[in-house]
């Protein structure tokens, strides 16, 4: 009998404030025209988590968080996020936001923008 484990290879970024991104595309939900880019890093084998790295410059936009939570840090640059309804939050280098499932509001990006993110998406039933 075979008693092998497969351990997964871990994924690493030795700097994510200054690591290469892929090309900006338009960010859809912009009232600005702002471009963004995302490299994701890792994503569960049941596609219900993902890990990556995130940059948008600066501008307006509008956010949901419709069936899943995200976790951020950001690694550089500024922002103002403003609750549906008032509540904002200054962000900047080294600050960490929880969105929960169900969260609206926008952001508004000073400063160009890198953030690393931890996306939980809800399962069916969940």
């Amino acid at each position: 009998m075979d008693t092998t484990t497969v351990v997964p290879a871990v994924t690493f970024l030795a700097d994510a404030a200054t690591a290469d991104l892929p090309p900006t595309s338009p960010k859809p939900t912009s009232t600005t025209g702002q471009q963004e880019t995302t490299r994701t890093l890792w994503q569960s084998p049941d596609g219900l988590a993902e890990v990556g790295v995130w940059e948008c410059d600066p501008g307006h936009f509008t956010a949901t968080r419709d069936g899943y939570d995200e976790f951020c840090q950001v690694l550089t640059g500024s922002a103002t996020v403003r609750t549906e309804g008032g509540e904002a939050v200054e962000l900047r280098p080294g600050s960490t936001l929880a969105m929960p499932a169900g969260w609206r509001g926008t952001w508004q990006v000073h400063e160009t923008l890198r953030k690393v993110y931890v996306l939980r998406t809800h399962g069916a039933g969940a």
